[in-house]
C-alpha cells in the first residue's frame, strides 16, 4: 500500500482545521465511542467513574489529541517511509497500557469509527471520501503497529 501526497495532505488539512476546537472535538470524540460501545467507559481510568463524560476533563482532552495527532504522525510516516514507525519505547508502551486495560482488537474498529466520526464532524464541509480514505488507512496501520506490540507483550508474559 502507498500511502498518496494527497491522502498525506488530506490528513494534514484536517487536523489543522480540527487543532482549532480539541476541547469540543475531544468531548464529541469519546461520545462517539461511547455511543458505539458503552461498555469501553471502564477502559478510561479518567471515564469509569463519572456517570456521564466531563466536558472539563483535561485527561480526556489529553487522551484524544494524543489519538489525533498519532493517527496524523502515522500517515506521515506512511508516505515518508512506507510504514508507521513509533519509537521502540512509544510502542511498547502503547502496548504495554493496552494489554494492561483489557484493550483487544475489536476495540480498535471502534475507536476508527469514533476517529472518522470526528474528523467528519471537524472538517465539515471539507469532508469526503478521500479524506475518509486517507484517515482510516492511516488510523490502521498505527492499529496494526500497537497490535504487533501487544501480542509481543502478551508473549512475553505467556513464557
Amino acid at each position: 500500500m502507498s500511502f498518496s501526497e494527497k491522502q498525506e495532505a488530506l490528513v494534514k488539512e484536517a487536523w489543522e482545521i480540527m487543532k482549532e476546537d480539541i476541547p469540543a472535538l475531544s468531548l464529541y470524540f469519546f461520545t462517539q465511542v461511547l455511543e458505539i460501545a458503552p461498555a469501553a467507559k471502564g477502559l478510561f481510568s479518567f471515564l469509569k467513574d463519572a456517570e456521564e463524560i466531563p466536558e472539563n476533563n483535561p485527561k480526556l482532552k489529553a487522551h484524544a489529541i494524543k489519538v489525533f495527532k498519532m493517527t496524523c504522525e502515522a500517515a506521515i510516516q506512511l508516505r515518508e517511509k512506507g510504514e508507521v514507525v513509533v519509537s521502540d519505547s512509544t510502542l511498547k508502551y502503547l502496548g504495554s497500557v493496552h494489554v494492561q486495560k483489557g484493550v483487544v482488537e475489536p476495540h480498535f474498529a471502534v475507536v476508527k469509527e469514533g476517529v472518522l466520526r470526528t474528523v467528519e464532524k471537524g472538517v465539515g464541509e471539507k469532508w469526503n471520501e478521500e479524506m475518509k480514505e486517507a484517515w482510516s488507512e492511516a488510523y490502521d496501520q498505527l492499529a496494526a503497529a500497537i497490535l504487533a506490540e501487544m501480542n509481543k507483550e502478551i508473549a512475553e508474559t505467556q513464557l
